[in-house]
Formats: C-alpha cells, structure tokens, sequence
C-alpha cells in the first residue's frame, strides 16, 4: 500500500483532456462554492435577480469586485463611482494576462478574447503553475481550466441567489462582508513594511476625500494617489536605498533582513 502512495501517477494518455482539467481544477472549483453562495445571497439582498446575479457572475467574474458591487449599491453609490472603482480593482489582471502571454502565441484573437474574459486570480494561479511545470500544459488546457472554474462560480450565484429570495438579509451584512474581504486582501499582500506604509496612507486618503467630495468617488481618487505614491516610493528606495528596512520581508525568521524581491528569487 505505502509503494502504490510513493508511486508517481502518471496520467493515463487515453483519458479524455476535459475530465483531466476537471480533475486539476476540482479544487478551485468546490472552494469557489461557499464563497459563490456567499455572493449570490448578498447580491440578491442588493436588489439583484437572479437572472442578473447570473449575468453579473459570468461577466465580471471576481468575487471581490461582486461584493464591491453589493455594498456600493447599498449604500446608493453613483454608477459612474462603481464603474471607476471596479476598472481600477480588475486593472491587476492585465498584468497577469501579460505574464501568460508567452504561452499564448500563435492563438487567434477569438481565443484571446474568452480567455482575457474568463481569467480570475485563482484559475490564473493553476494555469501558470501549469504551464511553468507541464510541457504538455496547452492554451486549449487553460481554457478548460477558466472555463470549469467559472461554471462553478456562476451556478454557486445562482442557487445563492435563489437562497436570498428565500431570505431576509440584513443589508449591514453586506457592509460587513466587503469590509472583512478587503482585509483578508491586505493582510494577504502585506509582505514587507512599505506595504503597511501604503496601506496606512491609503487608509488616511480615502478618509479625507472621502469628506472632501461627500461620495464614493473619493476613494477612486484616493486609490489613485496611493497607487502612484507607493510605486513611487518603492521604486525610490530600490534605487537608492536596495538594503532600506521598509523592503525587508515580514515574518521570515532567520531572513537576516532579506529583501523581498530576493525572497521570492528564491522561492521560484
């Protein structure tokens, strides 16, 4: 028994390839289903339908923007105001698409387009890894992959949304909700001390145009000026000051204060 566990498997070359991306995907798929329902129920107390829970699901595709959605419409947000605020928070994945696209030549533009749309943090995460480690991995592959991932995703919204409207949902728990998921974000991201420092004076922007402009458009100024702020200071500091305490990694016991880049130069 322990020798059939130590054995490397190797896939079986007759299996069909969309019961192979399922399997690889399998575990994105069924963490996307709590978060999904999640989604869809908080959708639906924010005057979503199901209908619209399903074509915002498949469209967007991003649970935190859909929760973005959810608490800005709650609180009567302009629509220009979650427009601006959903452009910048999905501007991340054209830097992600960006490292696939060597993957990617030779395939047409129809290709292009459904997997840009289809993208998310986490099917980009499987598919890199993928094409990093399997010479077999194929673009057809990692289009399966989104493609899975997305249908469980949109189904998750669905039955959520139909849990809603068998519901009655105190709206504070949208606010909650968004505000625990973009903490859970931060924390996620915080790798080294300038990101606490950015975050910090993100925090402190967002109030103060927040009272400035007595809307939600604040914030899109505010994530604008943190932004360039913190490229701005972390390039500064990797040009003149590399060995700076602000660029050493958080919680890397025997590190001796190593930089982050180094850090994740050595992991890969």
């Amino acid at each position: 028994m322990e020798a059939l566990f130590l054995t490397k498997q190797v896939p079986d070359p007759n299996e069909p390839r969309w019961r192979r991306t399922l399997q690889i995907s399998m575990p994105l798929n069924l963490s996307y289903v709590p978060i999904g329902l999640a989604a869809g129920v908080l959708l639906h107390a924010a005057g979503f339908n199901t209908l619209l829970t399903a074509l915002v699901s498949v469209v967007i595709f991003s649970g935190g923007a859909q929760f973005m959605i959810a608490s800005m419409l709650t609180i009567n947000a302009p629509l220009l105001s979650i427009v601006l605020m959903l452009f910048f928070l999905e501007l991340r994945y054209a830097l992600l698409g960006s490292s696939l696209s060597k993957y990617l030549r030779g395939q047409n533009e129809g290709f292009l387009f459904f997997f840009a749309v289809s993208m998310n943090d986490e099917n980009y995460a499987v598919n890199y890894l993928k094409f990093a480690t399997d010479k077999k991995w194929t673009p057809t592959d990692a289009l399966q992959v989104e493609h899975w991932s997305l249908l469980f995703w949109s189904v998750s919204n669905v039955i959520g949304s139909l849990i809603g409207s068998a519901l009655k949902i105190n709206l504070d728990v949208v606010h909650f909700a968004l505000t625990a998921l973009f903490l859970y974000m931060i924390i996620m991201q915080v790798k080294s001390r300038l990101a606490i420092l950015v975050a910090l004076i993100s925090a402190a922007l967002a109030v103060f145009f927040l009272m400035l402009t007595k809307s939600t458009l604040g914030l899109v100024i505010a994530t604008l000026i943190a932004s360039f702020l913190g490229f701005a200071l972390e390039h500064e500091l990797r040009v003149r000051r590399p060995k700076s305490r602000f660029l050493w990694r958080l919680h890397s016991p025997g590190s001796g204060g190593e930089p982050v880049e180094n850090a994740s130069d050595e992991s890969l």
